[in-house]
């Protein structure tokens, strides 16, 4: 099987190792830089190119898409899938789950359990806004953030008052959540593959710091999780439609909530801390999934 990684950096450890995991089950890898993609979109033979050359005879792609080219990135996956590659992750799923605002009202409708979520324009809701999550502290999000940056803890309604002024003045998206203290600076992150959890790991923040992310400095380590956990990281990976996923959970006192789905979860985090093989998991998964045309967008919506 042909299989095609849609990443701009053939180097980092997620792509290097899915890489190897193909080569391993003696599939062809290539590392197709999407950004450098040009499509032709008019034909009536869906076609992509690249530096001059068209792109043929792939059987399966598997985006790896920067939260900052989401809009491109995911225009490339749209028409793979309308030449009939199997993409381990749809255009639909991705950009449902960037838009953060979106998967939060999604999961919400399926009853999921989620921190307490404002969202408004009017600056005059502001203390209205804060009210609904509890009051101070709160955590104020960007909608476009992401490994954390962007995120910000007001541990009074002064301080997020201000915090809220600033972002308004950008004219930033953003949205308030209740800041789960019980959670003590730890979240977990389950790699969803299919229908399982395939990995899960507790990051926790540095000394001193709230987010865990660990492009922030945190650290990870294996954890066991509960059934109603391994249950809650499934149900959200499908409801935003991705097979591929990494579940962000916080453990509250009303049980697990969800804080994200991420359609590209890196590997090196999972496979360090787990010492499982999840690059050959995700290529076992495409082993027994990819049939040509077997996507459910068929490059629409």
């Amino acid at each position: 099987m042909k299989i095609g990684i849609l990443s701009r950096n053939r180097n980092l450890y997620s792509t290097k190792r899915l890489v190897e995991a193909g080569k391993e089950r003696e599939h062809e890898m290539v590392v197709i830089n999407h950004k450098r993609c040009y499509m032709n979109i008019t034909s009536h033979k869906p076609e992509i190119h690249i530096d001059g050359k068209l792109i043929k005879g792939v059987d399966a792609i598997i985006p790896r898409i920067g939260a900052s080219i989401s809009f491109y990135g995911t225009a490339v996956v749209r028409q793979f899938e309308m030449m009939g590659v199997y993409s381990v992750n749809e255009s639909v799923a991705i950009t449902r789950s960037r838009d953060k605002l979106r998967a939060l009202q999604l999961l919400s409708r399926k009853g999921i359990g989620l921190p307490v979520t404002g969202f408004a324009n009017s600056p005059d809701d502001t203390d209205d806004l804060l009210a609904f999550v509890g009051g101070a502290p709160v955590v104020i999000k960007l909608l476009e953030g992401t490994q954390g940056v962007g995120v910000v803890l007001a541990e009074t309604t002064k301080a997020a008052e201000s915090v809220i002024e600033a972002f308004r003045g950008l004219k930033a998206n953003f949205m308030v959540q209740e800041y789960i203290k019980e959670a003590g600076g730890a979240d977990i992150r389950c790699f969803v593959i299919g229908d399982k959890v395939v990995a899960s790991m507790m990051r926790q923040g540095k000394e001193g710091e709230f987010r865990s992310n660990l492009h922030r400095g945190g650290s990870a380590t294996l954890i066991r999780i509960t059934p109603e956990e391994r249950s809650t990281a499934v149900r959200s990976a499908k409801v935003m439609g991705l097979n591929v996923a990494g579940v962000d959970l916080l453990r509250s006192n009303h049980g697990p909530v969800v804080m994200e789905v991420n359609s590209t979860p890196g590997l090196e985090g999972i496979e360090k801390a787990t010492g499982k093989d999840v690059a050959g998991m995700v290529i076992e998964f495409i082993e027994k999934n990819a049939k040509k045309g077997k996507t459910g967008t068929k490059g629409q919506g």
